[in-house]
């Protein structure tokens, strides 16, 4: 299925790295113009660079997404450099694992509040674009308990409930609101990748749960993503949608 988002503005929060960056070049090589955020300058600037190839508007900022005040600054300014926002993809996390105050407060400030402050940033542009859609992105880590992540489990729960209420809140006015919930993702770098360098069981006890037998990729949560940002999707609202080989299957 190709996707056509030629004169469309998207803004990616978190979108330097893995699946960030992979939502952004695909909504760069389906014709929309792009404003992506992330800590990391390198990964940033390196991004930018790949999303300008495609000949559309580029935006990239940094942005700490634990800071409210950053976050509400980055949206303004990429709605102003793009011209408006048609979709808004939340995709950045503080990967808080523990149950301690530092795993909490990761979670909680970068997964939840980012999504939060970054939509209500966003909104009056969102109204302003017929057909206009939110996409967070969350884990299948939060359709259940962890014992080994517990703040992460619980604050991927959250978005997922806050893309519930956020879409029935939304739906009278015209905005699409969804979650997607990849299962465990490979990419250099990431934090599969480094696990399975490290030699950590942990990859290979995972590995072995999924059907497939691999790892999935950020383009292939990215498809997902375009798929519900797109015309396409006009009538789904409100969904949790699982993209991960089968995780969940147990089998």
């Amino acid at each position: 299925m190709a996707f056509d988002f030629l004169g469309k503005r998207v803004v990616v929060a978190g979108g330097s790295r893995g699946i960030g960056r992979a939502i952004a070049l695909g909504f760069a090589a389906s014709g929309a113009d792009v404003s992506i955020c992330a800590r990391g300058a390198q990964a940033l600037e390196a991004t930018a660079d790949a999303l300008s190839r495609h000949g559309h508007r580029v935006h990239a900022a940094p942005c700490d997404l634990a800071d409210a005040s950053a976050v509400a600054g980055y949206v303004g300014a990429a709605a102003a450099a793009l011209g408006g926002i048609d979709v808004l993809v939340n995709n950045a996390s503080g990967f808080g694992m523990g149950d301690d105050e530092a795993g909490w407060a990761a979670g909680l400030s970068v997964d939840v509040m980012a999504m939060v402050r970054a939509s209500h940033a966003a909104l009056p542009a969102l109204l302003a674009s017929p057909g206009s859609a939110i996409v967070h992105i969350s884990s299948i880590s939060g359709f259940g308990p962890s014992t080994r992540a517990p703040a992460y489990a619980a604050v991927k729960a959250a978005m997922m409930s806050y893309t519930r209420s956020q879409a029935a809140m939304l739906a009278h006015q015209g905005v699409r609101v969804n979650c997607i919930a990849p299962g465990s993702v490979e990419f250099p770098g990431g934090v599969w990748d480094q696990r399975k360098q490290a030699g950590d069981a942990l990859y290979d006890r995972t590995l072995k749960g999924i059907p497939f037998g691999r790892m999935g990729t950020p383009e292939e949560i990215a498809e997902v993503a375009l798929f519900l940002a797109s015309t396409q999707a006009r009538w789904v609202t409100g969904q949790v949608i699982a993209v991960d080989g089968g995780q969940m299957l147990g089998v």
